[in-house]
C-alpha cells in the first residue's frame, strides 16, 4: 500500500516550475516520476518463433513519450496556473 501511495503523489509546484524553466535536474526528476507509467505505455506484446507471447519495452515509443513530456514541460505556462 505504501508504494501505491507514493506513485499517486503529486509533484511539488516548485519542481514543475523549475522543469518548465528548463532546469535539467527538475526535468529528470519529472521523467523519473513518470518512468513507470511511460514504461507501461511503451510495452508491446511480441511473439517468439513458436508463437509464444512475451512483453518488451519498445524503446522508440518510450523515447517518443519522454520527448513529448519534456516538450510539454518546456511549453507549460506556470504563470497561467499560479
Amino acid at each position: 500500500m505504501n508504494g501505491h501511495k507514493k506513485k499517486n503523489r503529486l509533484l511539488p509546484f516548485r519542481l514543475i516550475e523549475a522543469a518548465a524553466s528548463g532546469d535539467v535536474d527538475a526535468i529528470n526528476t519529472v521523467l523519473k516520476h513518470y518512468e513507470g507509467y511511460i514504461i507501461v505505455l511503451s510495452t508491446r506484446r511480441l511473439y517468439d518463433e513458436y508463437g509464444k507471447p512475451y512483453m518488451v519495452v519498445d524503446n522508440e515509443i518510450r523515447r517518443t513519450l519522454e520527448t513529448k513530456l519534456i516538450t510539454k514541460l518546456l511549453q507549460f505556462d506556470v504563470m497561467r496556473t499560479a
